[in-house]
């Protein structure tokens, strides 16, 4: 009888203690941008956006006069808005607007209870709707870029929406159960356990990770969709991004490997600037 208590003990503190590391890997800290796109030379106007809950989304449009179409980029998990900015320079070149924007919990942006994919999709939303009340002139077509979370956030926003020109997911996973089996691996928690966690956050964020899921979300996406991913990449591995293409085989999605690329290497993936803005202007 003991040793059934001690064994139910020691599940339900272990349990416990995943979900503590499950909530405190949802936690973002603060990383503001400590510079701004005039660094580089580029006008720009600083923006506040109103999204969900009440709460501001910090900004920088990147204007081309002229230009009636935005490329609207959304960082990834724990990033920002500067950091963003090497990847907005070759669309802006291009003659298109850029809008960069932080997500709740990210940069400037206020911050919000916590992070998940289908948050920076509302915050990428959101976004949209404001460019297209505040800059109809610049909306006539809107293409989307996100890294990482970032980028299935885009494909899940694209999901959604009709009036998306183009996307350009970066180092996205194709599905965050791999993703969080992966991450309470590395943490050691038990693969027993690891149900009861990813259950538990699928109710914390109120959506099913099938429903979310890059895998998945792809398939519902009417516009050309250009997958980036870094060859060497560690943390979200190629694999994913060939099984994002191979789930949902359309002639209209595209797959550019960058084979020396790992997850953050943004600088490698400008090189290929030239098939990034070629995808654009073959999307119409």
């Amino acid at each position: 009888m003991w040793y059934f208590f001690i064994t139910v003990g020691v599940f339900a503190a272990v349990l416990l203690l995943s979900l503590v590391m499950v909530h405190l890997g949802f936690r973002v800290p603060p990383n503001p941008e400590t510079a701004d796109p005039g660094r580089l030379g580029l006008v720009f106007q600083t923006v506040s956006i109103p999204t969900v809950s009440q709460k501001r989304l910090f900004g920088w449009l990147l204007p081309v006069p002229g230009a009636r179409s935005t490329m609207v980029i959304l960082h990834g998990w724990g990033g920002n808005a500067e950091q963003m900015l090497p990847m907005a320079l070759p669309f802006h070149r291009a003659g298109m607007n850029v809008l960069l924007v932080d997500a709740r919990n990210h940069g400037r942006s206020d911050r919000d209870g916590y992070s998940s994919l289908p948050r920076f999709a509302d915050d990428l939303e959101k976004s949209i709707e404001w460019l297209r009340q505040t800059h109809p002139e610049c909306s006539r077509k809107i293409a989307l870029l996100g890294h990482s979370v970032g980028g299935g956030a885009v494909l899940f926003a694209a999901s959604r929406r009709s009036d998306i020109g183009a996307v350009i997911s970066v180092s996205a996973f194709a599905h965050p159960k791999w993703m969080m089996r992966r991450f309470l691996k590395q943490v050691h928690v038990p693969a027993l356990l690891s149900t009861f966690v990813i259950r538990y956050v699928e109710w914390l964020i109120g959506y099913r990770y099938d429903k979310i899921a890059p895998l998945n979300t792809i398939c519902h996406i009417k516009c050309p969709v250009l997958l980036v991913h870094g060859g060497v990449d560690r943390t979200v591995p190629v694999e994913d991004a060939m099984s994002i293409k191979q789930g949902c085989s359309r002639p209209y999605i595209k797959l550019l490997i960058v084979e020396s690329a790992g997850h953050e290497s943004v600088e490698k993936i400008r090189a290929h600037e030239g098939e990034l803005v070629q995808f654009l202007k073959e999307s119409g």
